[in-house]
């Protein structure tokens, strides 16, 4: 078990802070927390629309699958350390931050 400590590039949302237990993807969490972060495929790493950037916690997470890296390299404005929310699943206990990049650009729905 950990926390999530979500930040926003949207300048008008501060940030929030959550519980993640292990087994539950970064997805799972925001969605639990009414936090907007959009999932065209459903979450089976079919797209990149729930891109995020992990600032910290990474060791706490599986290593990015060569799918996920093929899928991350699409997103808008991929950095060094971008990953899909869907496969983001928490492993160890810890606490995570991740910043959630502007939806409002976003093409899609929340499912």
């Amino acid at each position: 078990m950990g926390k999530v400590k979500f930040l926003f590039e949207e300048k008008d949302k501060e940030p929030l802070e959550c519980e993640i237990f292990d087994g539950e993807t970064i997805l799972e969490v925001a969605h639990d927390n009414n936090i907007h972060l959009n999932h065209n495929c459903g979450g089976v790493c079919g797209c990149s629309t729930c891109h995020v950037y992990i600032e910290s916690g990474e060791d706490l997470l599986p290593e990015i699958s060569d799918r996920e890296e093929e899928y991350v390299d699409r997103a808008r404005n991929p950095k060094f350390n971008s990953r899909l929310a869907c496969q983001c699943k928490l492993e160890e206990d810890g606490d995570l931050t991740v910043t959630i990049p502007d939806q409002s650009d976003i093409i899609g729905h929340e499912h």
